[in-house]
């Protein structure tokens, strides 16, 4: 019988393709497939809404380079979380990692796992629960009524799958890895093609992609909260590009690999998402595209007739598929590093001794989701942290001063291009972007930070935990 290895550290199995593909694949999930129609009804301009597309893709690719530059100097498993330990302290430190498991990251595995499900239901009939089970409800407040049995079989399919993908990665990170890469290559494979069976064999206008911008609506304060919530939704779409610095110490070589793979990556994913949706646009006009529930559907339906739901459900179910591994490959990964730090269950610091992974932090972190999905207000918590995940998007980007004043001396493998001017364009951006996000979404502005002050009794209590058991600062 072949003996397995005592494993007391993760495992470096992840190389560059990996990592490129780990960026990638987390940021194309559902929402190039829902939000641009949401988007063009707010712009009611194609060429204003590629413009939109292009500068949300940029904004995001200069907090890319930002984080190309920390995560080159700091390798540890944890990502943003160690980054904020080193620039700020434990107490922002520990905000930002309970925000990710309360509900930035597990809300958007949640919410995608949910998509996975629901397209999963083109292709399956779903049983009908008795009617007083569907009927079951209970009130949290702040929250709302919750429906754990309301369109169940979405439900189900998304708990499966969150389950399915929590055991692929407990059996290791190369074979998470080896999957997540597969599934993107695929992805991109599937989008690209849509995008030129569109504009191949369509019979779109040129005109639907470029007016002269006759429909630009009128320069006041409310076009300013427009292009506000219009940027949300592409940032939306466009998240998930840090996830891969959560796993700096499952890379090989990763002060060079880490940020390879954030720029190529991100620079993949702008570039696939605009021609997407010049590819929609050249099919739909901007007011059509505009009441499409689907816009992906309905720009295939126009040269496959039914069948172009099908092959657009596919697309969604591989596309969610791999959104959904890369998160939770990515994320177990924070809060195993805060249970290393003392400052979360101990347990979940744990490493399985034959497969080298964070198993316990993989598993609690992959049950949270699932209740997440049962609750049924994933799509509420996740418009509620964009101003949260964008505030700390901010202070990361901040951070880069930061270290170059603490640690002056520390190698960079990468630095910022154009530093200081790019990083001070992207913490001024997200600043206005998140005053813009107080007025013009305040409630869900407002929600997100109750959320975040949730963890502060925690960190209150395993700090004083900390003292008890004398671990060390």
């Amino acid at each position: 019988m072949k003996k397995h290895t005592h494993k007391t550290e993760l495992v470096r199995g992840l190389g560059l393709t990996s990592a490129i593909m780990l960026v990638a694949g987390s940021m194309i999930g559902s929402g190039i497939f829902r939000k641009p129609a949401t988007m063009a009804g707010q712009l009611l301009s194609p060429e204003l809404l590629l413009i939109v597309w292009i500068a949300a893709g940029l904004i995001t690719f200069i907090g890319a380079l930002a984080n190309a530059e920390v995560a080159g100097m700091i390798d540890s498993t944890g990502g943003q979380y160690v980054y904020f330990r080193h620039m700020y302290g434990d107490f922002l430190a520990f905000i930002y990692g309970w925000a990710v498991f309360a509900v930035i990251q597990t809300g958007s595995q949640a919410a995608i796992a949910y998509v996975f499900g629901e397209y999963t239901g083109y292709f399956l009939n779903f049983p009908h629960l008795p009617p007083e089970w569907i009927a079951f409800h209970f009130n949290i407040p702040l929250v709302g009524e919750i429906h754990p049995f309301f369109e169940f079989g979405p439900k189900a399919i998304a708990i499966i799958s969150i389950l399915f993908l929590t055991a692929v990665n407990y059996a290791g990170i190369i074979f998470g890895g080896f999957v997540q890469t597969l599934v993107t290559f695929i992805k991109i494979g599937s989008i690209i093609l849509l995008s030129f069976l569109l504009l191949a064999f369509g019979s779109g206008n040129i005109g639907n992609i470029y007016n002269g911008f006759q429909n630009m609506p009128v320069m006041n304060q409310s076009f300013i909260s427009v292009i506000g919530l219009a940027l949300a939704g592409a940032f939306w779409a466009y998240d998930g590009w840090n996830n891969v610095t959560f796993v700096s110490g499952e890379v090989k070589n990763p002060s060079r690999n880490v940020p390879l793979g954030l720029l190529f990556g991100t620079l993949i994913v702008i570039v696939v998402y605009v021609l997407i949706n010049i590819a929609y646009l050249y099919i739909l006009p901007v007011s059509e595209m505009a009441k499409s529930k689907l816009v992906a559907a309905d720009a295939a339906g126009k040269i496959f007739g039914s069948a172009g739901a099908a092959i657009i459900s596919i697309s969604v179910i591989i596309s969610a598929f791999g959104a959904l591994n890369g998160s939770l490959l990515s994320t177990a990964r924070v809060h195993f590093a805060m249970a290393r730090d003392g400052l979360f269950f101990k347990n979940m610091g744990k490493i399985h001794p034959r497969f080298g992974t964070p198993h316990i932090s993989l598993v609690v972190q992959g049950l949270w989701s699932c209740v997440l999905v049962l609750s049924g207000t994933f799509d509420t918590i996740t418009d509620y942290v964009i101003f949260a995940s964008w505030l700390f998007y901010m202070l990361g980007a901040f951070g880069v001063f930061i270290l170059r004043k603490k640690m002056p001396d520390k190698p960079r493998p990468y630095k910022v291009w154009g530093h200081p001017y790019t990083t001070l364009l992207f913490v001024v951006f997200s600043f206005f972007f998140l005053i813009n996000s107080v007025f013009s979404d305040s409630e869900d502005a407002a929600m997100g930070t109750l959320l975040i002050a949730a963890g502060l009794p925690v960190y209150y209590y395993w700090k004083l935990k900390q003292k008890k058991d004398k671990i060390p600062q």
